[in-house]
């Protein structure tokens, strides 16, 4: 049974001893190991016998036909490929690091993009700084202005129209997102002669996203005065809610074209004059250096390589 003392005493093994095992192990045996290792023989014997006297365990079973592991040498074979994978990972971050490179980046996405498209950019992303762990959280209209503010992130993407006037970061705009007004084929507005004027809109329930603002003045697209309304946290739930009827609103043109092209959802005019374009805006904070989120800022800015979200 471990106790207290034996878990926080110092460990009596050691990588190098580790990896002597572990280059054994794969190679079957001490004289193909050491010249792997580039040691002489001896030197790799003594290294296994000081560990096995350390341990109190036998670690190899020799005899005249062939070398193998133990119950115990096989456990310190398998924690020990892992241990020195770790160790290695370990000093290729430290030298990121040193370089220049996050240790991590936090991304804040309006919910509203889709996810796979947004991927596609973050494996362009992981690719380049696979050292850098990428931390991605939606947010909604001003939340992701505010998550920006509040430091909770390091690099937004965004739909413009709800930016807060305040200094501290950088912005570019790059392509635009369209938007639908849509309803489900059974939806009492599917029928109606177009446009829909705003009197008739009224009657009907809205499904609106809930912006995820903490601290600065929430906002809403698309809901006219007086209107009922439905609110729901992730474009996913919006989507399903249109799509059983629910309610109506504006979704990603690239989201829904699918359900539009099937007759799951139909596409409707109406008079309120609302513009169902939207520039695609990227901010951060000017504070914020490091070369994974530099060539994000690059990546986003190169016009001869496209971003799969742009309508344009």
């Amino acid at each position: 049974m471990r106790t207290a003392r034996s878990m926080k005493s110092n460990p009596k093994i050691d990588l190098e001893s580790l990896r002597v095992v572990v280059t054994i192990g794969e190679q079957g045996s001490f004289s193909k190991a050491a010249q792997v290792l580039h040691r002489v023989p001896s030197t790799i014997s003594y290294t296994v016998s000081k560990l096995e006297e350390s341990l109190g365990a036998r670690i190899f079973e020799r005899d005249s036909r062939q070398l193998r592991l133990t119950t115990q040498g096989e456990a310190l074979f398998q924690r020990g490929q892992e241990l020195l994978r770790m160790a290695r990972e370990t000093e290729s971050v430290i030298a990121d690091l040193s370089n220049g490179w996050e240790a991590e980046l936090r991304i804040g996405v309006d919910d509203l993009f889709p996810a796979d498209q947004l991927m596609a950019l973050m494996r362009e992303l992981q690719a380049f700084s696979p050292n850098t762990r990428l931390r991605i959280c939606n947010e909604v209209l001003v939340g992701v202005w505010d998550a920006l503010l509040a430091d909770r992130v390091d690099f937004v993407i965004a739909i413009d129209g709800h930016m807060p006037q305040v200094g501290g970061f950088s912005t570019f705009t790059r392509g635009t997102v369209s938007f639908a007004f849509v309803v489900a084929p059974d939806h009492p507005l599917a029928v109606w002669s177009e446009p829909i004027p705003e009197d008739i809109l009224r009657r009907h329930r809205v499904i609106a996203m809930a912006d995820t603002a903490r601290e600065l003045p929430q906002s809403s697209i698309g809901i006219l005065p007086g209107q009922p309304v439905m609110t729901v946290s992730t474009l996913e739930m919006k989507i399903q809610a249109h799509l059983q009827g629910m309610g109506v609103g504006i979704l990603p043109r690239a989201s829904v074209q699918g359900y539009l092209d099937s007759g799951q959802l139909v596409e409707k005019q109406i008079e309120s004059g609302l513009n169902w374009t939207k520039s695609v805006v990227y901010a951060w904070k000017n504070k914020h250096k490091g070369k994974a989120l530099a060539w994000l800022k690059e990546r986003v800015a190169d016009p001869d390589r496209p971003l799969v979200w742009f309508d344009r």
